[in-house]
């Protein structure tokens, strides 16, 4: 079920205490700082940097920040927010919640409450689909918007639902996380947890969230062509394996 609300309460900061934020992170020593000061750090359950093998000071800016570094040196952003994942689970006391941070946007620090607010109200999942004055979308580049639109339009297709966004600004109950049982290590990480719950009949929610420029360093992905055509094939490769999985689950054995 997926429903779609910009109301904001308070029900979001009492869930604060009880929610973990994970921050996959490749050299982002520039952009790092400032999402890290925009966290109330004091008021969460943990934070996490999965440091996806970055050769600057992003591991110490974390940990000096009061942050917790997970590495995890093989690359891949589904593999970054496995290892901080792992980590979590393994916890005398795991979080009520989970939210995954870009490295580079300090806003969507800022705006956690937006995620929390429909968690603490019963969803089990919140998109924080990406926003700007200028429309739909946020500052994405043409060929990344375009990209996403083909890709939420096949996932329609396929899947029979239809999502505004493939936002990598979410957050989860981890339990709902842990059933999704989360097994894509690289690109396809936000398209498999989205397929995911549809199939599992998570309650979705979709919110609008600020999405800003980069605050500093360049975008690994939406910041060059090729790397976007790649990750396109990639969310292509996604869609297909999980329609095959979906069948087969239907099938049953």
């Amino acid at each position: 079920m997926i429903r779609r609300t910009a109301e904001r309460t308070t029900a979001g900061a009492r869930l604060l205490r009880r929610t973990a934020v994970l921050i996959p992170a490749l050299n982002e020593e520039e952009a790092l700082p400032a999402v890290l000061a925009a966290l109330p750090m004091d008021r969460l359950h943990t934070v996490i940097v999965a440091d996806n093998g970055s050769t600057d000071r992003t591991a110490s800016i974390a940990s000096t920040a009061g942050a917790t570094v997970v590495r995890e040196p093989r690359r891949g952003y589904g593999a970054a927010c496995l290892a901080g994942i792992a980590h979590l689970a393994a916890l005398p006391t795991p979080p009520h919640a989970v939210a995954f941070l870009d490295a580079d946007h300090p806003e969507y620090a800022a705006s956690l409450v937006l995620l929390l607010d429909p968690l603490a109200r019963g969803a089990d999942l919140a998109l924080g689909v990406r926003i700007h004055p200028g429309g739909p979308r946020g500052n994405l580049r043409t060929h990344a918007r375009w990209g996403n639109r083909v890709v939420l339009t096949a996932t329609r297709l396929l899947f029979g639902h239809h999502f505004q966004d493939l936002p990598p600004f979410r957050a989860i109950r981890f339990t709902a996380l842990q059933r999704l049982a989360m097994d894509d290590r690289d690109w396809g990480w936000t398209l498999q947890m989205q397929l995911r719950a549809v199939r599992h009949r998570l309650d979705i929610v979709e919110v609008h969230a600020p999405h800003e420029p980069r605050s500093r360093g360049r975008s690994k992905i939406s910041g060059r062509l090729g790397m976007s055509v790649r990750v396109g094939a990639k969310m292509f490769f996604t869609l297909a394996r999980e329609r095959v999985r979906a069948e087969s689950a239907e099938r049953g054995p």
